[in-house]
């Protein structure tokens, strides 16, 4: 590997398998330094939003968001404005990515099963759509409308009813109009001027103005998936979707210039994002190197790039392909790029990602907007556990169980058995009653009432 012009610019730029123990613990341990006071400080503000209610979350905008606000709510008739002012192009790019989120999703949809175990005895499993979410949409440094979108319409396609959209606001006090347009062609419900860990809360706990709801999904910073975490035991919440993240494995073949530009795609998130490029030649890092340098010199949001860069940005020499996926595998990116001569059988090394794009053409940028993919994706190595976004964060199973009496009776012994076993005579008692002996209509002959000794049934057994 070349003498690094980009010298400073990295955190880690060096040969893979020389790296110290500390720099590969930066790249494979993403947990935020400051966990711990972070974890106290949004306590505190799940506590309070949920014991204060509305209170709380007009300080919070006051203290956090710089605005007075008069009403946390955004009515409808300002969705249906902001989008009749939206740009028509921009318009036919969100109606567009709206459809091809739908048509992913709906395809996502499972059928319902039903099987017989044994002959008269039949199962099966359900899918029923939540009856509320909540959707965050984060704001701040940049406008996300298309996270309304990944948000929304997933839920939409399930047949969720209630969709309650939460989003920063702005100096005027509501969220962008490219928010508010967005949450019209998504088809959410409500929309609410809210931010941050209190937005989370407000829509786990309820308000006097916030609907509980049944799942808060969507993306968002450090305070945001903290308290996603902190309130996963009430509600239901999707995977750790943190600072983005991309890892570009790169071929000899590969364009160094679109290995840089996919860095710094993903870097102008967040300056906790986290990048990487892992090649196995010497003379494309160098390349990706120098043509690293001049993307970030050109790029509109220098400072969150470079400060993205300095943190947890890296540039990996492997000694050969296998190593440099198995490093991918561990690394569990949320967005894995495949620039390699294979990039389909290279996939099946690397199942750890949220999502893999294949090939020079697919870039991630395609995937965040437009693919029909969704972009809320497991972070910080959450894709060793976690899945990213789907229409089944927003569907409930349930299983249902019928047996004629032909199959009531031929479980019927066993059933006595096994209860009898567990002690649990109850149970023996309530499938004895179904012998087949008995009349529908409960006239007949029942049989004894079960003890905890019963010899006749240890001498059968």
């Amino acid at each position: 590997m070349s003498e690094a012009p980009a010298d400073g610019l990295l955190a880690v730029d060096g040969a893979l398998d020389e790296l110290p123990p500390e720099d590969l613990r930066l790249l494979l341990d993403r947990e935020l330094p400051d966990a711990g006071e972070l974890e106290d400080g949004v306590r505190a503000i799940v506590r309070e939003v949920r014991t204060e209610g509305d209170t709380v979350l007009f300080r919070m905008a006051r203290e956090l968001d710089d605005v007075e606000l008069d009403a946390l709510e955004v009515p409808r008739a300002r969705w249906a404005q902001a989008l009749k002012g939206l740009d028509p192009l921009l318009r036919k790019a969100l109606e567009r990515a709206a459809r091809n989120l739908e048509g992913f999703h709906r395809a996502q949809i499972p059928p319902p099963v039903r099987f017989t175990s044994e002959p008269g005895v039949r199962v099966g499993r359900r899918s029923v759509p939540l009856e509320a979410v909540g959707v965050y949409a984060p704001g701040g440094r940049a406008v996300y409308p298309s996270s309304v979108l990944m948000g929304v319409v997933p839920a939409r396609t399930a047949g969720v009813e209630e969709i309650v959209v939460a989003s920063p606001p702005g100096p005027s006090g509501e969220p962008p109009p490219e928010v508010l347009a967005a949450c019209e062609v998504a088809g959410a419900t409500r929309l609410f001027a809210l931010g941050g860990a209190g937005a989370v809360a407000a829509l786990a706990y309820g308000t006097e103005s916030v609907p509980r709801v049944r799942a808060v999904v969507g993306p968002g910073n450090r305070w945001v998936t903290e308290a996603k975490r902190q309130v996963a035991g009430e509600v239901r919440v999707d995977s750790p979707a943190g600072p983005s993240e991309v890892l570009v494995v790169a071929g000899p073949q590969a364009d160094p210039l679109l290995v840089a530009a996919e860095l710094v795609a993903q870097a102008e998130h967040d300056p906790d994002a986290a990048v990487v490029a892992v090649t196995w030649d010497g003379e494309l890092a160098g390349s990706i190197r120098d043509a690293l340098v001049e993307e970030v010199r050109q790029a509109p949001r220098r400072e969150t790039v470079e400060s993205a860069l300095r943190g947890r940005g890296a540039l990996l020499l492997a000694p050969d392909r296998w190593a440099a996926l198995e490093f991918a595998r561990g690394y569990a990116p949320e967005h894995l790029a495949l620039y390699t001569s294979e990039p389909r059988a290279d996939l099946e090394a690397v199942p750890t990602s949220g999502t893999a794009f294949l090939g020079e053409p697919s870039s991630v940028a395609f995937g965040d907007y437009l693919t029909g993919a969704n972009h809320v994706l497991p972070t910080a190595g959450g894709a060793h556990s976690f899945s990213g976004l789907s229409v089944l964060d927003f569907l409930r199973f349930y299983t249902w169980q019928e047996l004629d009496p032909s199959g009531a009776a031929a479980l019927r012994e066993d059933t006595i058995r096994l209860a009898r076993a567990e002690g649990l005579f109850a149970h023996a008692r309530a499938a004895e009653l179904r012998d087949p002996r008995r009349s529908g209509d409960g006239s007949g002959e029942s049989s004894p009432r079960p003890t905890e000794r019963d010899d006749t049934m240890e001498d059968e057994a």
